[in-house]
């Protein structure tokens, strides 16, 4: 057998063996992989479970993610839901679905960027389970499961008129990294070809680092839930759709100061990924790491205003509406 033998040379046992040998093992978990479902022990009573799917072509292309770097954002994507509940990441359940020609050592980098994203953004989280199976398109589905500690929810619909809306972690930089990629990084035909390290520029780097392994805030979650947050959104999807989604879900207008959202205003409003945490608050001073980016109004005409002014922007990304299969 070739010495980095493909999934389809393997046993499914064996591939699970070779990724849970690599994730760690959940502070939380009183029983983990190895049985028909994992047991996870939640001292508040109460559960916070999310998922998010990750598939090649719409979510990402190999010739610029690796598999730690798969690994990583899967984890780090589901992490900043569960935090922005005010909740502490306690398990992930991770879903693989492989072409038979996929290598072990990418399966085994992707496990090691789930273990790496999930010690340094929730320590003591860590996979638990999951499944695996064959498909012609790769996908990675991760559920994450949270403990709120004995507090409530943090939701979008609590914000009200006179609220400060505040924000924790970058705006734009994820969708800068974007970009780049797709600007300098595909063939004629359109077609991904993997980065140069020769064709970045000064600032490339973290950008791509800010799309490719997110950072997210994800300790100032349950933080902000502590010092009162009335509502709070991981901004997965653009800082103006992801507001609107908020306004509409609390029956308020949140109107954002553009002076507050950097040098690139627009690429602050309209670029995804970021997985910031979007909060509102009933007064300052804010908890560390958030900072003031306007307020909540009475209910209007439009439910998201830039510097008072109705915003008319296409709004953020929509998967039904913004991918291209043809790769472009």
């Amino acid at each position: 057998m070739h010495e980095d033998p493909t999934v389809g040379e393997l046993s499914e046992g064996e591939i699970l063996r070779r990724i849970l040998e690599r994730t760690g093992r959940a502070s939380a978990g009183l029983l983990g992989p190895g049985d028909d479902a994992a047991v996870v022990a939640v001292s508040s009573g109460a559960v916070v479970a999310t998922t998010d799917t990750l598939v090649h072509g719409p979510d990402f292309r190999l010739a610029w993610s690796s598999g730690y770097d798969l690994g990583w954002k899967s984890a780090a994507v589901n992490l900043a839901d569960v935090a922005a509940m005010g909740a502490r990441p306690t398990a992930l359940l991770v879903a693989l679905a492989m072409p038979n020609d996929t290598r072990v050592s990418f399966v085994e980098a992707l496990a090691d960027g789930l273990r790496d994203a999930c010690d340094a953004l929730a320590p003591g989280c860590a996979v638990v389970g999951g499944d695996l199976t064959a498909s012609d398109t790769l996908t990675i589905a991760v559920t994450a499961l949270g403990d709120l500690d004995g507090r409530a929810p943090v939701t979008r619909s609590g914000a009200r008129a006179g609220d400060v809306v505040a924000i924790a972690g970058e705006l734009g930089r994820a969708a800068s990294g974007l970009a780049v990629l797709f600007d300098r990084f595909r063939d004629p035909d359109g077609v991904p070809v993997p980065v140069d390290p020769a064709r970045l520029r000064p600032g490339d780097v973290g950008a791509l680092e800010a799309q490719l392994r997110p950072v997210p805030p994800i300790g100032l979650g349950p933080f902000a839930a502590l010092a009162g947050a009335t509502a709070m959104m991981d901004v997965s999807d653009g800082l103006a759709l992801d507001a609107r989604r908020m306004a509409d879900a609390s029956a308020v207008s949140i109107d954002i100061d553009p002076l507050a959202l950097g040098d690139d205003p627009a690429s602050a409003l309209e670029g995804g990924e970021d997985h910031a945490l979007l909060a509102t608050f009933r007064k300052e001073p804010l908890p560390s790491g958030f900072r003031v980016i306007g307020r909540a109004v009475e209910r209007g005409d439009a439910p998201v205003l830039v510097g008072g002014r109705p915003y008319g922007g296409p709004g953020g990304w929509d998967p039904y509406r913004d991918w291209d299969a043809s790769g472009g």
